[in-house]
């Protein structure tokens, strides 16, 4: 086996290949030659020593080698596509870019200004924001997808080097003529009798009041589950039941939707919003510089 023969296109052409399921649409996505297709196929398996397609007449499928290869294969690629990135971004005078992912509570609330004031004090340093649950935060840094990660205080962090971001306050909303609505702070097992709207179920707000509920003894009683918190105000809204939301994230809807937010009095209700990385003492400097930005205590 002499891996140090394969090259980049022939690695393209095979990831190619294998999500189409044909030699000759691989060979066409690739602007190659079907025969010239055909033999780089054959060197790949050459180089590693074994079969990776088995050929027959609708096309073609991958071997157990061959699922291992395409693996490793998006892999490189993806990690090609990136430096080719970052060595644009050098060339057009950035000093690097912070791959930033970031549960909804963060973006909604705080990051906007944040994020802005960084980059007018950095304009060299680029910043790449997703939004995902916390869950999925954290497994992104783990895996180096994400430099750093922004999630709720709750979720398990296997491991990661923590630091404080934010903080944010978790209140009822309701309509404004709901029977609660008049009402200025209550307990959570004070609501389990009404018809929740909900985050989806993996989100760490979700999870965080079905814990509770349990808790209590109780389950929720879910009308609906939503992907955003604009949804779920309107839904609140429409009279679809009642909703748990951080209070500044719903600011701007209270009046536009006519809700009203209602205190919640239990300490679980004040969330911690933290700032994630795997090894604090290995980030580059372009990441620390923000992670100071965003904590500077």
């Amino acid at each position: 086996m002499n891996l140090h023969r394969l090259d980049l296109v022939s690695l393209q052409l095979f990831s190619l290949v294998a999500r189409s399921g044909s030699i000759s649409q691989g060979a066409a996505l690739a602007h190659l030659a079907v025969g010239a297709a055909s033999k780089r196929i054959t060197d790949l398996e050459a180089a590693v020593g074994s079969t990776l397609l088995e050929r027959h007449s609708r096309g073609v499928t991958l071997t157990a080698a061959g699922q291992a290869l395409q693996q490793h294969a998006q892999r490189i690629l993806s990690d090609v596509d990136r430096l080719a990135a970052d060595l644009s971004d050098h060339a057009a005078g950035l000093v690097g870019v912070v791959r930033l992912w970031a549960n909804t509570s963060a973006i909604t609330q705080f990051l906007p200004p944040d994020i802005a004031a960084f980059v007018a004090q950095n304009p060299g340093i680029r910043i790449e924001l997703e939004e995902e649950d916390s869950s999925a935060v954290v497994q992104a840094v783990l895996d180096g997808r994400a430099d750093l990660g922004i999630f709720a205080d709750r979720t398990a962090t296997h491991g990661l080097h923590t630091m404080n971001y934010r903080e944010d306050r978790l209140v009822l909303v309701v309509p404004r003529g709901h029977a609660l609505a008049r009402r200025r702070s209550l307990r959570f097992e004070e609501l389990l009798d009404c018809d929740f709207v909900s985050l989806s179920e993996g989100t760490s707000l979700a999870r965080r009041l079905h814990t509770e509920a349990q808790a209590l003894g109780r389950q929720l009683r879910l009308r609906i589950r939503v992907r955003s918190f604009d949804a779920m105000c309107r839904m609140v809204a429409a009279g679809l039941g009642i909703g748990v939301l951080p209070r500044d994230a719903i600011l701007p809807h209270l009046r536009s939707m006519d809700l009203r937010q209602v205190g919640l009095a239990d300490d679980w209700a004040r969330r911690k919003l933290l700032l994630g990385v795997r090894d604090a003492a290995a980030v580059p400097r372009h990441v620390r510089l923000l992670i100071d930005h965003l904590d500077p205590g």
